[in-house]
């Protein structure tokens, strides 16, 4: 036992902790611009109608790719699209197509709905045309198995709560805060409503809630709209706009304070982001006369407050999209329509910066789609994919436009978009974290996160390590119970580390369950709890790892007394 005891106090005084935390430089060029992009986007020809994109690293390499199931030429309408398409990102420009599947016209979303790691796929649509279980209904979720080329149904339930004719947009979010994504799905035109499914984990799926009926514009997202930890969603649909969940699936439309088109009037071009920076989602939208609108939720209030400051009452836009573009911690908002894309810069307080604009090619470039915030280049600011109507109405015909952000990074920089502060979650939900970040010459980087309750000062604790630094992880919330929450991101590449940890708390709603010694979090103490306090020690990072358990005497260290104190917990 003596010689056991001097090999930990020799390991301990040989543990070094290397911590490089440094609030990163973050190019903040109040100017932005972008080039387009075409390597391997010339295909597949598209046809006519709407669509949507989904900006996600689909294979988990790194780049972000571009996945759709195309508009209405899909599959096989005068054009040579086909089931789900997923456009892979060498992360140099080039892209290389893929397709699988007899289906399409409609929306999509991304996300593990099984939990195993991998990117599945969920979608409404129109042209629900195959023979196979894969791409006969109108709404369906597959799941991957990595490589974004093969695809699984896992759809039972789905699409049999009065859907119709066809279903359009479509997003995942965790509504009852159970561990797995949900989803909900939005009427192609009218009458179909909107309907939200629960997941059950099995591959089947329960409608929770849906209405019938009306005009839609096609458009849904799920956001936390009153910061209360329960997914709300915002819907392109003239039956109302926003609607609040109760966490059980259930949710409430409120209103108020919006302004008032007549009842079969939708608010089109929807798209959510935390303007104000309260922790909570506001909503942009198109108003009747083009012009563009921002509003969040004031929940003291209970009504709906305009954040339009002045961005334009009227114009010929189409569709919005909000997300940070230069990565300064402020939300901006972006529009699309008749040709021409304008990016405002936020300051979180509704004034609005004219900054990045430009046209495509011909006319009328009407707007058929339009997703912003994936890093195609690794340069630390969100990209742009759209789709523009072009031609005459007797040679009509949808082209991809996608765009990269030029600044050249010279130095490796991360930083927490979201959560960014004040947000509010509950343990055992899934949500997504969210991180910008720049790597010169793009050279291959890996990402690490974790997550202290008790600030800046940890300690920490692991969310994840070797990920993929394409922007987004998946994240279960712990039982952590604090007000006081921060995450710490770490870019690696073969000669850097850098590190930035979160300026602004959020919290994990709940009072977090201590078990004195539990190290490995599993209910119970035992000697696998003393190996695990022990190689932690060690600095050999064991996961899982609950430091407050594995802090015997609550000091906010822990060492050799920690596992004495363990040793005589088990015996």
């Amino acid at each position: 036992m003596k010689q056991r005891l001097n090999f930990l106090f020799a390991g301990m005084a040989m543990l070094i902790t290397l911590n490089i935390s440094a609030q990163q430089a973050v190019n903040k060029n109040t100017t932005l611009s972008y080039t387009r992009l075409t390597s391997g986007l010339n295909v597949p020809t598209f046809e006519g109608g709407r669509t949507d994109f989904a900006m996600n690293d689909i294979n988990d390499n790194g780049h972000v790719d571009l996945i759709s199931i195309g508009d209405h030429g899909s599959p096989w309408i005068n054009s040579t699209q086909h089931g789900v398409m997923v456009w892979f990102n060498d992360g140099q420009g080039n892209f290389t197509l893929h397709m699988n599947g007899n289906f399409g016209y409609g929306g999509i979303a991304v996300g593990d709905v099984n939990n195993d790691g991998l990117k599945d796929i969920g979608y409404g649509m129109h042209h629900n045309y195959s023979s196979t279980n894969f791409g006969n209904q109108l709404i369906e979720v597959a799941l991957g198995d990595g490589t974004g080329l093969n695809w699984t149904p896992y759809d039972q339930g789905l699409a049999t709560n009065g859907e119709t004719w066809g279903m359009f947009g479509t997003d995942f979010g965790d509504v009852n805060n159970n561990g797995l994504l949900d989803l909900v799905s939005i009427s192609f035109g009218c009458c179909a409503g909107f309907h939200v499914y629960l997941n059950q984990g099995d591959g089947s799926w329960i409608p929770s809630f849906g209405l019938l009926g009306n005009n839609s514009d096609m458009l849904i997202q799920f956001a936390d709209l009153n910061n209360n930890g329960h997914l709300d969603f915002i819907a392109g649909h003239a039956l109302g706009t926003a609607y609040f969940g109760d966490g059980t699936g259930n949710f409430t439309q409120n209103d108020n304070g919006l302004p008032y088109y007549g009842e079969s009037a939708t608010r089109n071009g929807i798209s959510v982001g935390d303007v104000n920076n309260d922790g909570s989602h506001g909503f942009a939208f198109i108003n009747n006369n083009g012009g563009v609108e921002v509003w969040e939720f004031d929940d003291a209030a209970n009504t709906w407050v305009n954040y339009s400051g002045n961005l334009p009452t009227s114009g010929s836009f189409q569709l919005t999209q909000l997300f940070d573009m230069n990565a300064d911690g402020f939300t901006d908002v972006m529009a699309f329509g008749s040709r021409t894309f304008q990016l405002w810069l936020g300051d979180g307080t509704g004034n609005w910066t004219p900054d990045a604009t430009f046209q495509t090619d011909a006319t009328p470039g009407t707007a058929r789609a339009f997703r912003v915030g994936g890093d195609l280049n690794q340069n630390g600011h969100g990209d742009i994919v759209l789709l523009a109507n072009e031609g005459s109405w007797w040679s009509y015909q949808n082209k991809l436009y996608v765009y990269a952000e030029n600044t050249v990074p010279d130095e490796l920089w991360i930083r927490n978009l979201y959560p960014k502060g004040h947000e509010k979650f509950y343990p055992g939900s899934v949500r997504f974290i969210e991180w910008a970040s720049a790597v010169p010459d793009a050279v291959p980087s890996s990402v690490k996160i974790e997550i202290s309750p008790t600030g800046t000062g940890g300690p920490w604790n692991l969310v994840a390590d070797n990920l993929p630094n394409n922007g987004k992880y998946q994240w279960t919330v712990p039982d952590f119970g604090s007000d006081d929450v921060y995450l710490k991101f770490t870019v690696s590449t073969a000669g850097e580390t850098v590190s930035h940890v979160s300026s602004v708390p959020f919290s994990i709603l709940g009072t977090t369950t201590i078990l004195p010694g539990d190290a490995n979090c599993d209910g119970s103490v035992d000697m696998l709890d003393v190996i695990t306090i022990v190689n932690y020690i060690m600095g050999s990072n064991p996961q899982p790892f609950c430091f407050e358990n594995a802090d015997t005497d609550a000091n906010g260290i822990i060492n050799l007394l920690d596992v004495i104190a363990t040793v005589g917990l088990v015996f």
